[in-house]
């Protein structure tokens, strides 16, 4: 069985199980005269989300857009496994980012570098996206998906310069991809809303990230639609809570490079990432944040990419 959260009578999401952690990825599902479907997340993901289309009785050949807000593996890895299922579908994708969807073995290459062993269990098989299946949008173009509803596209750069944000005209909602952030849902229930920059490598812009972040802000949007993970109904604290981590990531990144000039890239990720840890962990201790093992594993693991970028931005920059 899926899991699936209804946000409202048109948008759902199937959680990907990206990761094989639930509450990781957020497959939107749109379902307006065209149905379209954000984030197909990494290949191993597919079959749930061919579970959740079908609970959710959309018939794959209805699907008229499947949107990639970026091209990184696990928002992106899926979509030509997808596309050979959803016959009629079209792929959107940033102008960026469109070459590395038709061929992917760029991505491949450097994914394998990183995961090495764990490639293929994390993002098997990346299949190439026929050009004719593509559609590229700029900043600013718009897809009529309804007689008076409408999808505009916004250039978002700062985790990765092959993105955009995706604005929905009917909810008056943006699905940000990483570019404010993840939010941490699992950590609802103890009355905390939680978010924290992504700052992955390697196309990292802690400027950029908040240009964006004011462009959106600017939107006035009522929601924004996190890939990671769900909807915040809260957007001037996504915001705020951007604008205070950002910094603070930049700056303690910063002090530790400054005294590791000496030390391998690895050595100076791992102090970044323990500085980091130390940091966030602290914060949620004291506000008597009790944190499960799975929150606490997601947390982690974004600490972690997070160092690399981090320090990948701060020695090509200083």
């Amino acid at each position: 069985m899926a899991y699936i959260k209804t946000i409202d009578e048109r948008i759902s999401i199937i959680d990907s199980l990206d990761l094989g952690m639930q509450g990781r990825t957020s497959c939107y599902v749109l379902q307006d005269e065209k149905v379209v479907l954000f984030e197909p997340s990494a290949s191993p993901s597919i079959p749930f989300l061919l579970e959740g289309l079908s609970e959710l009785n959309i018939p794959l050949e209805e699907i008229a857009f499947i949107i990639v807000t970026h091209i990184h593996l696990d928002h992106a890895g899926g979509a030509g496994l997808l596309l050979e299922k959803c016959r009629n579908a079209k792929l959107i994708v940033h102008p960026r980012g469109a070459k590395h969807m038709i061929d992917p073995a760029r991505l491949i290459s450097s994914a394998r570098a990183v995961y090495k062993d764990e490639f293929d269990r994390l993002f098997h098989p990346i299949i190439p996206v026929p050009e004719n299946r593509l559609l590229i949008k700029s900043h600013g173009e718009k897809i009529k998906i309804g007689k008076n509803s409408y999808l505009t596209f916004f250039n978002t750069p700062g985790h990765a310069n092959h993105h955009f944000s995706i604005y929905d005209s009917v909810s008056n909602g943006i699905f940000t991809g990483d570019t404010i952030g993840i939010f941490y849902q699992d950590l609802l229930d103890q009355g905390i809303e939680f978010y924290l920059p992504s700052t992955s490598p390697n196309q990292f812009n802690p400027k950029a990230m908040l240009e964006s972040a004011k462009m959106i802000e600017e939107l006035q949007v009522d929601k924004i639609y996190f890939s990671h993970f769900g909807v915040s109904c809260q957007p001037q604290l996504v915001f705020s809570e951007l604008r205070k981590w950002l910094p603070i990531f930049v700056d303690t990144a910063q002090k530790i490079v400054e005294k590791s000039k000496d030390s391998s890239f690895e050595e100076c990720c791992k102090a970044v990432e323990t500085e980091l840890n130390h940091l966030v962990f602290n914060q949620l201790r004291k506000q008597n944040i009790m944190i499960a093992d799975q929150a606490y594993a997601m947390l982690k693991l974004d600490l972690s990419v997070s160092a690399i970028g981090l320090v990948d931005y701060l020695r090509k920059n200083f």
